[in-house]
């Protein structure tokens, strides 16, 4: 039966059957690849490698990054601004959103491009906090339909053995790809994870990369400084976690605060143009609600130790010899005060012969 089964077939059908290369109707199983060779493919397309030459024809007519907040920040760069507690950060971060998502720039700096989308997460405020600074008069602020705001689900709680910062990066993620937005804002990047070690703060930093490149992001991230010493010029090191978050992000930069609570903006560190903002042309700032908007105000540019030097003896000498003639004549501290452009407290200060 078997021979009659084989009537008809050509030689190489008979072969490819029964002959020494039959096909096996059952092919053995292919083996897995080896860790060696996983890793081998994983590394394959790592590098784009090309000559300097080519590097140099490819970008000289691709446009240069925009300004989003004058030289501070811009497009397409992971930025970090950082500051003590109570300084402001969200205040200005907020202010910048604002001015992205209406294309109106912060005077005198330059807001380049068109408009935006703008996705804040908001570590810091609840919802009733963020519509009490931004409201006057029963009236809220009219905020754009392309500045989206996120915050914490207070109600949601993670199963036992979850990573919190892999479940908070994830989470970041999703939000981006649901809202799409060319901007994301982290307020603030410490609430991401429940460590301040080394390793936490790398994932951190690697994942907001690869969000930003991935989804072309232009992100800003606001963080907490440690104590700092009053009176000292800011640092780098001023950054908490400094190391890792400067090697890892594109520019930076702080509010610091002078010796009269006179509030600043320095620039720390920059790739995409020159240190223009630096410690010897800081950007001077007053903090004021316009209506139904709490918002900086930029009054000026000096240097940081003009800020940060303290009143000499024969200033401090001269002030408190017109502070008692005035007082002589009857004014009140009150008045002084607004006569010298000082504090009533100095006032005070001065004479009692503190000054």
């Amino acid at each position: 039966m078997y021979s009659s089964h084989l009537e008809g077939m050509s030689v190489l059908e008979r072969e490819m059957i029964s002959g020494p290369f039959a096909i096996d109707a059952a092919p053995k199983p292919v083996a897995a690849p080896s860790a060696h060779d996983r890793l081998h493919e994983a590394a394959a397309n790592l590098f784009t490698l090309l000559t300097a030459p080519h590097w140099m024809r490819q970008e000289q007519y691709t446009r240069p990054p925009l300004q989003l907040f004058g030289e501070f920040w811009h497009e397409n760069e992971l930025c970090i601004l950082f500051a003590d507690t109570n300084m402001g950060k969200s205040v200005l971060a907020v202010q910048i959103a604002n001015s992205i998502t209406r294309k109106e720039p912060i005077e005198p700096l330059s807001m380049q491009g068109g408009y935006r989308t703008v996705l804040y997460l908001d570590f810091e405020l609840t919802a009733k906090q963020f519509e009490q600074r931004y409201t006057c008069a029963g009236e809220p602020y009219p905020f754009s339909d392309s500045f989206h705001r996120a915050q914490l689900n207070q109600y949601e709680t993670l199963p036992e053995g979850i990573n919190r910062t892999q479940v908070m990066l994830n989470a970041i993620t999703q939000a981006v790809e649901k809202v799409r937005p060319t901007v994301l804002m982290i307020d603030n990047i410490t609430c991401l994870s429940h460590t301040a070690h080394a390793g936490g703060t790398l994932t951190l930093m690697e994942h907001l990369k690869h969000l930003k490149t991935r989804h072309q992001l232009s992100i800003l991230a606001l963080a907490h400084t440690p104590k700092r010493k009053a009176g000292a010029p800011i640092t780098p090191n001023d950054l908490q976690g400094s190391k890792l978050l400067l090697n890892f992000c594109d520019s930076a930069f702080a509010i610091g605060t002078g010796q009269h609570g006179q509030r600043y903006l320095k620039q720390i560190k920059q790739r995409n143009t020159a240190g223009v903002y630096r410690a010897n042309n800081v950007c001077l700032l007053q903090l004021q609600k316009a209506k139904d908007f709490l918002q900086f105000r930029f009054t000026g540019n000096t240097t940081e130790q003009q800020l940060l030097n303290k009143p000499n003896n024969t200033a401090g000498n001269h002030r408190a010899g017109i502070a008692a003639y005035l007082s002589a004549q009857g004014l009140s501290q009150r008045k002084i005060a607004a006569e010298l452009g000082v504090s009533v407290a100095l006032v005070n200060k001065l004479l009692k012969g503190g000054g």
